[in-house]
């Protein structure tokens, strides 16, 4: 995969231009204006490139999992608070059953710690 490296450009630019009185509006645009100047490709000096260009490299990056919205999947992260429940076990009269999974919950829980289907 091809990525810009935008910090690159940005501390080479910076390193050779004196932008002391310039806004960020008209640094930004000269910014943008030496990116797209032309000049000698690195690796064939007989092209002509643009700036940025030079600052294009190749990377390999790992592949990233595929989060599914409509399956939920406990991390076994409990808040422990009114509003979950309690992760300790309770007395019967202060627990309910989930209405989806049927696990065991606080009776205050707003969430099934199990499976975090909303409590009624």
């Amino acid at each position: 995969m091809e990525v810009f490296t935008g910090k690159q450009a940005a501390e080479s630019y910076m390193s050779t231009h004196t932008l002391a009185f310039s806004t960020p509006e008209l640094t930004l645009t000269r910014f943008a204006l030496w990116l797209g100047d032309i000049v000698p490709d690195p690796e064939d000096k007989e092209k002509t490139v643009p700036r940025i260009y030079t600052f294009v490299e190749e990377r390999d990056f790992e592949p990233v999992q595929i989060i599914d919205d409509e399956k939920y999947v406990p991390s076994g992260a409990v808040r422990i608070s009114g509003i979950y429940g309690s992760p300790q076990d309770e007395s019967d009269s202060n627990t309910k059953f989930c209405s989806e999974c049927g696990g065991k919950i606080s009776a205050t829980a707003k969430f099934c710690t199990n499976c975090g289907t909303t409590q009624n």
